[in-house]
């Protein structure tokens, strides 16, 4: 892991000269830049740079780590001009979308194409049944009763089989011991639907090649989203994963890294 703008990311090189723009991953809840190692992986062999912070107090990131919305999206902004990164190809899972997706908004000249998976983006969206839970009073009381099987569990329940116990433990850590359950109730509690009115439309004037890879199974960001996105987004192709649930670059990384390659290699 290495450091950049106080956020710390993952790497995978190619072994010689990078062929297009380097990939940048943003990772959602429960998860971190842990997540994208098979898929950097293949890309790398494909002779792409790929980059991953670790955000909204997940994976590596410290006590002092950003946690809501909109720091977030300030520190992923940080991230991107402190490596000094021009154009890029952007892939978004879960919160995700909500932070890289307005970075494209508003960097359009930076953005060379993007691949959104299992999110949301919309001025209209609705919490599912976890995200109210959290968002209300209850959720101190919620956060503080999470334990390790209960967190292994609802990752199940998402894409049942999907994780290793190495995994579930890595996830787990900054639930354990570090800023998890409170970047878990900052961020819901500050990522209001409203808040993306500022960027309603602009993805479908990017211009750039958009693939939209969804589990077609997941019940937190159910398809309907997915075809939403690909009726707002001209030269946009939606690949739905039949079987697969929200996690699904866990659960089907070497189909998702297919993909992935096939689609930036043509686009």
């Amino acid at each position: 892991m290495r450091g950049q703008a106080g956020l710390p990311y993952r790497e995978a090189l190619p072994d010689g000269d990078a062929n297009g723009a380097p990939v940048v991953f943003v990772h959602g809840f429960p998860e971190s830049s842990l997540m994208w190692e098979p898929v950097m992986a293949e890309l790398a062999r494909a002779g792409r740079r790929a980059l991953a912070p670790d955000l909204f107090g997940l994976g590596e990131s410290g006590p002092d780590a950003p946690t809501t919305f909109e720091a977030n999206l300030e520190a992923f902004s940080r991230f991107i001009d402190g490596l000094e990164l021009d154009r890029v190809a952007l892939v978004v899972h879960d919160w995700g979308g909500f932070v890289g997706l307005a970075w494209a908004c508003d960097h359009p000249a930076h953005v060379d194409a993007l691949v959104i998976s299992d999110t949301g983006f919309f001025a209209d969206g609705k919490w599912h049944d976890m995200g109210k839970a959290m968002r209300s009073e209850l959720g101190e009381e919620l956060v503080a009763a999470l334990d390790r099987d209960g967190f292994a569990a609802v990752l199940d329940a998402a894409s049942p089989g999907a994780f290793d116990e190495a995994r579930i433990a890595s996830y787990w850590q900054p639930f354990e011991d570090g800023p998890g359950r409170k970047a878990t109730l900052d961020f819901y509690r500050s990522m209001d639907f409203e808040k993306l009115e500022p960027w309603q439309g602009k993805l479908g004037e990017l211009g750039v090649p958009t693939l939209i890879l969804w589990g077609a199974d997941d019940r937190f960001a159910p398809l309907k989203a997915a075809q939403r996105f690909e009726r707002e987004i001209p030269r946009s192709r939606l690949v739905a994963i039949e079987g697969a649930g929200h996690f699904i670059y866990d659960e089907q990384p070497e189909r998702c890294a297919r993909e992935l390659v096939a689609f930036l290699s043509s686009s």
